[in-house]
């Protein structure tokens, strides 16, 4: 069995230099995601379906009124339940019914606007923006790109300071692919605004939402041969 792709070191002919590379990359948003809960509530299950359908339809029609301005309209889950009264029998009070929207939007110009006329909806619930990244963004690679590049050079650091050059690499992997400590990477973070407003008399003004930067960030394990240093 080849245990030698896992010796963190070389031999005094062949010597190695193992490094961290890093890259923290400080980017504008692409994306906006809106949580919308819309509810009905009646002493009837029919009438609180009914409500529950219109008021639905108005919410799903508002959002596709902005056109390309949303990238993604999903409905998630759909409930209506039964609120009992007290007591031994079995006597239907009131029926609750809620129907979850997932919205996506990329006009962040159109952001504040569309947020604020979800919330004057009757009995309808707006969270959010939560800011973030495609999973393919660009600014992911580029972050890697940038990572790879800093581990070459602390490397040839290393190796100049021993009076060393740099000869081949030995491995490049993900931090963490191969058991190394540390999160996957990389990962775009940012702590979420979180917004909820509910249904309002007269036209509201459109809120001033400012997209929220995103970190992006990258980290490699390298290792590479190097010439016999000058000690």
């Amino acid at each position: 069995m080849d245990t030698d792709r896992h010796v963190p070191y070389g031999t005094p002919d062949t010597p190695r230099v193992a490094v961290l590379g890093e890259a923290t990359l400080e980017v504008d948003p692409e994306i906006a995601r809106l949580s919308v809960t819309v509810s009905a509530r009646g002493a009837d299950r029919r009438a609180a379906l009914d409500d529950l359908t219109r008021r639905n339809q108005r919410a799903l029609d508002l959002v596709k009124s902005y056109g390309e301005a949303i990238e993604k309209l999903e409905t998630g889950a759909f409930a209506i339940n039964p609120e009992l009264a007290r007591g031994r029998q079995e006597r239907v009070r009131a029926y609750h019914g809620r129907v979850h929207l997932a919205v996506t939007v990329t006009d962040f110009t159109a952001l504040g606007e569309l947020t604020t006329r979800l919330a004057d909806l009757e009995l309808t619930r707006v969270d959010g923006p939560w800011w973030g990244l495609r999973p393919d963004s660009p600014v992911h690679g580029r972050a890697r790109q940038q990572a790879v590049r800093e581990a070459v050079q602390r490397a040839r650091e290393y190796a100049g300071a021993l009076g060393a050059g740099l000869v081949a690499l030995v491995e490049l992997a993900d931090l963490g692919a191969e058991g190394e400590a540390g999160p996957p990477m990389p990962v775009a973070v940012a702590a979420p605004r979180h917004r909820s407003a509910r249904s309002g008399a007269g036209d509201a003004a459109a809120l001033d939402l400012e997209p929220e930067r995103q970190t992006v960030y990258a980290h490699v394990t390298a290792r590479f041969t190097i010439t016999p240093p000058d000690l």
